[in-house]
Parts: structure tokens; C-alpha cells; sequence
């Protein structure tokens, strides 16, 4: 998304990835040719593309933070284009960096082109910058400025990730306060708000799903830019925030190491006998098809993340990120696709990858093809009401989703917790799980039969379908 007019020196553009819900940023001066990428995703290519159609020289890149819920293509970038790579003072990675002091000034153009000016805006994480972006150095009111974690649209960034070892949440909390009220809220109302995340990110709790906004905006509707003390900030945006998938705090540190850039999906083929063979060995099976064709039929054993939700941070949450992973696909384009978005999260270890699943299921006998339980919310109530039953019951929506309602007596385990709490779900007796709509719950049951449960389903269609049930009944 471009959003400055052409006539403008100024070059501004959105890279907005949905599936991580993630916001990146190519801002040039089209008279110099010069150029920084602000927080850019590992697969880089676009960013070069676009560069290139404007003309543009990437001189410099700019991460707000070390980022949690992606692996940022900052090594990607230097070494496509030996560009710099800067970061704010306080950030200390193991790879030679710019160091953005608070004030400082980056001239993309001559005395009157395009400047950045850095702002420190700690409280996401002790090193979080934002970014004001001027059209001419003499502009009293800035083009914008892109926020990082640390604005949100309707929310602001969350204090209590285990990112920065040896900052509290309270500490944190008390460090965005002045990043949010004082800082961020002493700029002109003129100013346009960019932000690095949008509505899914588990970043924050309340985020919009519009990608911009203005610094009027959020002083009038974005409930944490209100006056309050600051005991009253900290308890707000610390409550009710999701959890964070297990891979953030992987991430976190892989972001502050000299790792291997990433050249492409390389995806080893494998037939039957291969995956079999992967899997034997400990790999794991990852069917990235859509629910439905995964509940018809599937390798057993295999977990299910489809790609048309949110796969990566899905994935993170179930998957190590040292498992050695087998992807099964419906095509060679979706098998890239899913190898692309693991690396987005810095899960490489893909060791081979089977693109036409359902010949494979088609040569396998019968008795050998496995496939899902759902029920409907009818079956359910069914199953719950039968005395001969045993039913556990698994509520693995967010915090925050609790509020709408829920099953009665159902066990609370957020999807991203469900891996580190696998052994609080009874193995005898039936499991059944439900979020939302049915897509996460899908998600969490091909996990819990990928670890031996004998008895799972889910809830076709989640708490609404259920809730929509007993509403139609008057119950």
C-alpha cells in the first residue's frame, strides 16, 4: 500500500502480511534514490522488488525492537544490499549495528529531502523505537511515524512478554506509560499513526484491523492514550492479554544473533515411503491442507494447521522449534508457501515435503487413512447428558474470549498453552475441544491425537454454533 501521492519526494510504502498480521516499511526520497526498510519480514524479496520498480537503493534497516513474533529479514536485507542495519541504543545483538540515539536524525535526501528522526519509545521491550518520518527537514509536523510494538491502533504494545531478561512487566509497564502518554501523545494530532501489527497479533489484545490511523485518533479512542495515573495504565494493558505462543521468547533471542539467512523454501520431495520413513525418525507430520480435507482423511499422526488461517503462529505454538518437520500439502505451491511461513518464524528444519497428499491416501488401505471427529453442538449435549460417558471438556480460547461466555464445566487451556499443559488432559475417557468457530479446536484436537489420545473431537463450528444451539431452543 502506497500512501503518498507521486508528486511527493517522499516514497512510502505498507508491506502488510496477513497471516502474522505484521506491518513492515519502505520509505525512500525519490530525488536521492535512498532508502530504509523499518522492520522487515525474513523473505525479502518484495522489498527488493519494490525498491527496484521505484528506483530505490535500500540503504539502511531499521527494527523497532527485536521483535517476538517473527524473525526479521534485517540479515537478509544487509547482505542483499550491504545496507546498514540500525537498531535503538539500548539494543545490543551480536552482529554489528547502527546505533539509533534518541533525537537522532537520518538524511534520506539533499538539505531538502526526507528525513527519519528516532524517538525511544521503551515499554514492549526496553529497546523499542519508533520512527518520525518528515517530508522536508524544516516540517514542524511529521509525515508519520511508524510505532512498532509500542502504539497499536486501539491498543498499545504489551509489557509482559518474556523478551528482554531481566525487565519485569511492572518495569516495562512503567517504561510505556511515559512512551504513551508523554511521548508518543506530545505529537501534533496531524500525525499518522503506523504501526508493526494489526488485529490477530497476540502483540496486544485490542488491535484494530484498520492499518493507519492518526495520533488525534488514538488520543481520542484508543483506551490506554486517555489521562490516567500510572498504576491505573499498567493494570489496564496488562490484563486480560492473550497467551503468547512458545515460540515468541525463541524468536526474541534468535533476532539478537548473527543466524543463517534464509535463500528460499528448499523442500526435499518425498513419496509415501519417505514420510513414513521421516516420521519414524521422530519427524513431524504437518498437514497444511484445509479442515476439511484433513477431517475426510489423513496420515495419522499428523498434525493439522491449515494454510488459510493464521498458520505460523500456529504452528509455533504446537511444533519445537528444533522438530524436524514433514510437510504435506495440496500442491507444490501451498508445500513453498508453508515452508515460506515457517521460516517467517525461524522454524528451518524442514526435512522434506509430500505435495500430493490424497494420491497417497488413495494408494494407503482403508483401514490405515485417518480422519477427525467433530460433532455438532446437538451431539455435544448428547454426550454430555450420557451418564455412561466420560467427557473432558477443553475450552482453548484466549483469556479475553472467556468474557462472551463459555460451556459449562469446561477446562480452560488457551491453544498456546496446550502444548505445555498436555498433561492435565485426562487420557481416559473422551476429549472434546472447542473455540471460537471451530478452526482452532481443529487444531488442538489433531495435536492431542498426535500424541497418543485415543478419544478427541471438536466442537463443528465452536462456542458460537453451540451458543447459537441452546439460543434457538431457549435454553
Amino acid at each position: 500500500m502506497t500512501t503518498t501521492p507521486a508528486a511527493s519526494r517522499l516514497s512510502f510504502t505498507q508491506h502488510y502480511l496477513d497471516c502474522l498480521s505484521q506491518a513492515s516499511y519502505l520509505i525512500g526520497d525519490r530525488v536521492s534514490g535512498k532508502a530504509v526498510v523499518v522492520d522487515p519480514r525474513r523473505d525479502v524479496e518484495v522489498y527488493l522488488e519494490d525498491a527496484a520498480e521505484q528506483g530505490l537503493e535500500i540503504v539502511g534497516v531499521i527494527n523497532t525492537h527485536f521483535h517476538a513474533d517473527f524473525l526479521a529479514g534485517h540479515l537478509e536485507l544487509a547482505e542483499a544490499t550491504g545496507a546498514w542495519i540500525g537498531y535503538g541504543s539500548v539494543a545490543r545483538p551480536e552482529y554489528a549495528v547502527r546505533s539509533l540515539a534518541d533525537g537522532e536524525r537520518i538524511a534520506l535526501g539533499d538539505d531538502d529531502g526526507v528525513v527519519l528522526e528516532i524517538m525511544h519509545t521503551p515499554g514492549h521491550t526496553p529497546e523499542s523505537i519508533s520512527v518520525l518520518v518528515y517530508e522536508r527537514p524544516d516540517d514542524e509536523v511529521a509525515y508519520g511515524v511508524l510505532t512498532g510494538d509500542a502504539l497499536f491502533i486501539g491498543d498499545v504494545g504489551r509489557p509482559d512478554l518474556l523478551a528482554s531478561v531481566g525487565v519485569t512487566a511492572d518495569e516495562l509497564g512503567e517504561m510505556l506509560y511515559d512512551s504513551i502518554q508523554r511521548r508518543l501523545m506530545g505529537l501534533a494530532d496531524a500525525v499518522r499513526v503506523f504501526p508493526a501489527h494489526g488485529a490477530g497479533s497476540a502483540c496486544g489484545k485490542n488491535l484494530s484491523t484498520e492499518k493507519q490511523s492518526t495520533i488525534g485518533e488514538q488520543r481520542r479512542f484508543n483506551y490506554a492514550c486517555q489521562p490516567m495515573a500510572q498504576e491505573r495504565f499498567v493494570e489496564l494493558v496488562t490484563a486480560g492479554q492473550p497467551s503468547a505462543p512458545a515460540y515468541f521468547s525463541y524468536d526474541a533471542t534468535l533476532n539478537k544473533q548473527n543466524r543463517a539467512t534464509y535463500d528460499g523454501p528448499q523442500v526435499p520431495a518425498l513419496d509415501l515411503v519417505g514420510v513414513r520413513a521421516a516420521q519414524a525418525d521422530g519427524a513431524v507430520l504437518l498437514d497444511t491442507r484445509d479442515q476439511v480435507e484433513f477431517t475426510a482423511g489423513h496420515l495419522p499422526g499428523a498434525l493439522s494447521v491449515p494454510l488459510d488461517g493464521r498458520f505460523a503462529e500456529t504452528a509455533g505454538m504446537l511444533l519445537a522449534h528444533d522438530d524436524r518437520i514433514v510437510v504435506l500439502a495440496d500442491g507444490v505451491e501451498a508445500q513453498e508457501e508453508s515452508v515460506t511461513r515457517l521460516a517467517r518464524i525461524g522454524f528451518d528444519r524442514v526435512v522434506g515435503g509430500l505435495a500430493d497428499v490424497e494420491s497417497a491416501l488413495t494408494a494407503m488401505a482403508v483401514h490405515e487413512v485417518g480422519h477427525a471427529s467433530r460433532l455438532t453442538p446437538a451431539r455435544l449435549d448428547a454426550a454430555l447428558s450420557d451418564p455412561d460417558l466420560e467427557v473432558t471438556l477443553i475450552d482453548i480460547r484466549n483469556a479475553g474470549e472467556l468474557e462472551a461466555g463459555g460451556v459449562p464445566g469446561a477446562l480452560h487451556i488457551p491453544l498456546a498453552e496446550l502444548r505445555r499443559r498436555v498433561d492435565e488432559v485426562p487420557r481416559s475417557g473422551a476429549v472434546v475441544l472447542y473455540c471460537a468457530g471451530g478452526w482452532r479446536s481443529s487444531v488442538g484436537a489433531s495435536y492431542l491425537r498426535s500424541q497418543g489420545f485415543a478419544d478427541v473431537s471438536d466442537i463443528l463450528g465452536g462456542f458460537g454454533a453451540w451458543e447459537a444451539t441452546r439460543a434457538g431452543a431457549g435454553a
